[in-house]
């Protein structure tokens, strides 16, 4: 889509919705005043009401660490989705692959990150909750990207949440918490903002959002559009693709390149695909609410939510091109299409009411997802692996005679869908007894179609022409038989391998949690919660095999798993708890200690295989066939209280945790490990760190906010991979070495070394911003703020993973890289006159390209940058 199109879509949307908009303000002007309101204490002093106990609390009054921010500050700092929130919640990171992508992380509770091919299939759960008001959001590795257009809150509920929030939050929980519609009050909100990005292309967006009163204080209606288009900035620069004689894949077929052993005489380029800018993204998307008041003290709340994710070419950048050439910042050499789209539609429902004095809430939702990624994989030609595909002969096994190669060009294809319906119901007692009580019961079923496609078979597919003719050809593969299939039969042509799996778990859950006071100013608390999982995996994956796939139109059952066949299914139950005791000394000052549990559930692998021949040349270890969960445990201390006559709030909380049977996800192929990943429970590690948060009003109208985070993340022990094949000689032992081809060497651990830092654990993170208004001449309002960000360096994967320092040609998808530490730099300025504001903003002034996530992914070094610096004007009217 062009950019003049998406420019042009986002004024069609504004000026739609404010000819609707006006025709509504007679109305809006006849109705009366509404009646006075209460509401929380402007965010400037830090008091949010926030539901993070399933009760509406000041943040001051909630005895854990919790970071929130109001959908006002939400605007004021240019935050539209969750890369930008991260600049405002230490504590937190973020990897990605791109938007739509990525992995949340609390802590440092991280294994590290992968690319997103297989992801879902073979990627283990989150461990940070994402919620969409009640509805999870959270994916293996593809957590919804959803866009914050009349968001009320953003609550960040840090540790774990387990009684409460279940296994996805073991970690932690990130809630959106949407604009409810209001029954008494007309309400109309357009805002739109156009600008550039340093070096790329313009960025233009615009919402709007519409509360109508359908019968006043009875039944009112609250709707939302909103189309955001963000310039592209990485370049597709023109490249070449050279086959060498010092790739892997050469050396180890003996494969000296010339113009009359490769198809198109070796010449590869991706000249048709080259151009500047070839990374843009738009999300669209909007929000149906409506509530209706049935009786006293009973309402009823149904939402349906859309929104589409559009993001094309990559939003990774190479150091260096795919012909081994040095290349600028914000360039690649990718040579195929790429993009990965994102769709979804929630449907949720919310009843609350009282049964006598005690409030009882049903919730429910029903999402489906849909998502397509493709990408770029032609550097993987260069391995033994690559090859294997791409040349015939009697080193590769396709025919006889020298090997002759055909395209290195290959890329892969991710389609799933994914289906969430949850259902929960609470019931809580009166809030003013000496005893309050919450308890409830959570039923969810999650699950996942996956159809992954490597497309890196460039070997002639076969046709009954080419077979008579004994042409060299490669039949196809297929999915296998008897299994369960989302798309059944043959694949195409230049599908090598893939899998076509469903996954997913069906979840009940009972909790409870009750608190009493034992004096008027000391309250205990304590909860637990029972759950029971009960998760499966069925499918098949599917291989080449050239002794089955040569001169065949399909090569059968070679190479195929039936994943049905090794009866994936198993429950696990167990109670996780939390206990809590909260001291308030004083009036505006708590003081508590914590203690939770939390977990995830395990999964399982696509196969399990015998992998590292012993001296004898007999595989050592049998790959597992699946994982368990693993678990968290949380100390926690903190002081919330109130400073200088209530002008500064001051929190300051300490933990420490230990995170055990840590599930990690490992590929080595060039170690022996076989070409396919697996996860596992590996180490456990122990977890400790401070934070503090500071809200100040020093003086009237400047507001001061700030927090900072110290965590140190360390690896406690370190199992070894121990012989598990009876045949072996070493069964039972550690394994050490391994011996291809009757050679010894050493096995790369994928457990880490004690004392070893988790991936993607800055010691330290931190932001400051600041706000100052002031009343300006004619009735115009003026305000300026500014704010900065920290986020210290860290590692990408765990310390004993391949390290990629020199790394030309990646035998592994997960080299560990060292990601350098960058601070951000965001500035606005603007008035707000009667019901207009406008506002100039800049974002990332200094303008670091720092990478926030380095990687081998696609079998080359990649950094995924920060945005550029963009800037821009905004405004906003409401009707």
């Amino acid at each position: 889509m062009t950019i003049r199109s998406n420019l042009l879509k986002s004024g069609l949307m504004l000026s739609c919705a404010g000819l609707a908009l006006t025709g509504t303000q007679a109305y809006a002007d006849e109705a009366p005043a509404p009646a006075a309101e209460s509401a929380p204490v402007p965010e400037a002093t830090g008091d949010i009401v926030v539901t993070a106990t399933r009760r509406n609390e000041s943040i001051q009054s909630v005895p854990m660490t919790l970071q929130a921010l109001s959908g006002a500050s939400l605007s004021q700092l240019n935050v539209n989705n969750f890369s930008d929130l991260l600049k405002f919640t230490p504590n937190v990171t973020f990897s990605s692959n791109g938007p739509g992508q990525g992995a949340i992380f609390m802590r440092g509770l991280s294994t590290g990150f992968a690319g997103g091919q297989s992801s879902g299939t073979i990627a283990p759960f989150p461990n940070v909750a994402l919620y969409l008001d009640d509805q999870s959001m959270q994916f293996p590795a593809r957590n919804a990207d959803v866009y914050m257009a009349d968001i009320e809150r953003v609550e960040v509920l840090e540790g774990p949440q387990g009684t409460l929030f279940g296994g996805g939050a073991q970690a932690g929980a990130v809630r959106y918490i949407t604009a409810k519609p209001k029954l008494d009050r007309w309400e109309a909100h357009i805002e739109g903002s156009f600008g550039g990005t340093a070096g790329g292309a313009p960025n233009a967006s615009g919402q709007a959002v519409i509360n109508i009163p359908v019968i006043k204080d009875k039944l009112a209606v609250r709707a939302l559009i909103y189309s955001d288009h963000q310039g592209g900035y990485i370049d597709n620069v023109p490249s070449t693709f050279t086959r060498r004689a010092t790739d892997a894949g050469s050396v180890n077929y003996g494969f000296i390149p010339s113009a009359t052993n490769q198809s198109n005489g070796g010449v590869y380029n991706n000249y048709a695909l080259a151009r500047h800018d070839f990374n843009p993204v738009d999300y669209t998307g909007g929000r149906v609410e409506a509530l209706w008041d049935i009786a006293p003290d009973w309402n009823l709340l149904v939402t349906e939510s859309y929104q589409h994710l559009n993001a094309q070419g990559s939003s990774s950048t190479f150091p260096v091109g795919s012909d081994f050439q040095p290349l600028g910042s914000l360039q690649t050499t990718t040579f195929v299409p790429q993009w990965n789209t994102d769709t979804y539609w929630n449907t949720a429902w919310t009843l609350n009411g009282k049964i006598a004095d005690w409030k009882v809430v049903y919730t429910g939702a029903y999402m489906t997802r849909h998502i397509s990624n493709q990408q770029d994989y032609s550097n993987y030609s260069r391995t033994g692996g690559g090859m294997y595909y791409q040349c015939s002969g009697a080193a590769t096994g396709w025919g006889k005679g020298q090997t002759f190669c055909y395209s290195p060009v290959a890329y892969w294809n991710d389609t799933m869908r994914n289906t969430h319906h949850s259902e929960e119901i609470r019931f809580q007692s009166p809030e003013n007894k000496r005893i309050r009580v919450i308890g409830g019961a959570y039923w969810e079923k999650f699950g996942i179609q996956d159809v992954m496609r490597f497309n890196y078979k460039s070997i002639p597919s076969c046709t009954q022409d080419l077979i008579a003719a004994n042409g060299v050809c490669s039949g196809a593969v297929s999915t296998a038989p008897g299994s369960t299939a989302n798309q059944p039969g043959l694949e195409p042509g230049n599908t090598a391998f893939g899998e076509d799996t469903q996954r997913g778990y069906d979840q009940l859950a009972f909790f409870g949690s009750a608190d009493i006071d034992i004096l008027h100013n000391l309250t205990v608390t304590g909860g637990t919660r029972y759950y029971r999982y009960k998760e499966y995996e069925v499918g098949s994956q599917f291989g080449t095999v050239p002794g089955a796939c040569y001169q065949t139109l399909s090569c059968g059952t070679a190479g195929q798993v039936n994943i049905d066949a090794a009866n994936d299914h198993i429950t696990y139950h167990g109670f996780k708890s939390k206990a809590e005791i909260a001291w308030k000394p004083r009036e505006h000052t708590l003081v508590y200690a914590l203690f939770s549990q939390g977990f995830r559930p395990g999964g399982f692998n696509r196969s399990s295989s015998l992998v590292l021949p012993d001296q004898n040349g007999t595989p050592q270890l049998k790959r597992p066939n699946g994982y368990q969960p693993d678990t968290l445990t949380n100390w926690e201390m903190g002081l919330k209280t109130d400073l200088l006559n209530h002008k500064v709030q001051f929190n300051l909380s300490a933990y420490y945790m230990v995170w055990n049977n840590a599930i990690i996800n490992f590929f080595n192929p060039a170690g022996g490990f076989g070409n396919t990943s697996f996860a596992t429970n590996g180490p456990s590690y122990h977890v400790k760190g401070a934070e503090l948060q500071v809200s100040a009003r020093p003086m009237a109208g400047l507001s001061v906010q700030m927090g900072g985070t110290y965590n140190d993340s360390k690896q406690s022990s370190s199992p070894c991979l121990v012989a598990n094949n009876p045949a072996s000689v070493n069964n039972g032992q550690c394994i050490t070495s391994y011996y291809p081809k009757g050679v010894q060497q050493p096995v790369q651990s994928p457990f880490g070394s004690i004392g070893s830092t988790t991936p993607y654990s800055p010691k330290v993170q931190g932001n400051i911003r600041g706000r100052y208004e002031w009343a300006g001449r004619g009735d115009y309002n003026w305000f300026v703020g500014a704010g900065v960000s920290y986020n210290g360096p860290m590692w990408n994967q765990p310390s004993t993973y391949p390290s990629g320092d020199g790394v030309s040609v990646p035998g592994t998808t997960l080299l560990r890289y060292h990601m350098k530490g960058y601070a951000l730099l965001d500035a606005n300025f603007g008035f707000k006159h009667n019901n207009w504001t406008m506002s100039v903003f800049g974002q990332n002034l200094t303008n670091t390209h720092a990478s926030t996530f380095t990687s081998s992914a696609q079998f080359i070094k990649s950094e995924l940058p920060l945005r550029p610096m963009t800037y821009g004007i905004k405004f906003a009217i409401d009707l």
